[in-house]
């Protein structure tokens, strides 16, 4: 049997500890929300949460929690934008 493997820690930024809790929600609310104006309204939300990571003030480029929390906080940006495209297209 192989020993197991520890899980390697995630970004450790205390930005982003704060504000992933609450993207994990709303991620959440999206995913169950039936009703695409019910997701949009999640996505606004989703954007300004993603937007506090992007506009971090301890934001330093040469370090990985940042390059990857931007990373993650863009992904998701985009993600809620299409979301919100999908409702003014229904």
């Amino acid at each position: 049997m192989h020993p197991k493997k520890d899980k390697e820690p995630g970004i450790q930024c205390p930005t982003f500890l704060k504000q992933e809790p609450v993207i994990e929600r709303l991620t959440h609310s999206i995913n169950r929300a039936t009703d695409v104006h019910d997701k949009a309204g999640y996505a606004h939300e989703l954007q300004q949460e993603a937007e506090v990571l992007m506009s971090c003030p301890d934001y330093k480029r040469e370090r990985a929690d940042c390059r990857n929390c931007h990373f993650l906080a863009t992904v998701r940006k985009k993600t809620a934008e299409v979301i919100i495209m999908a409702q003014k297209l229904a």
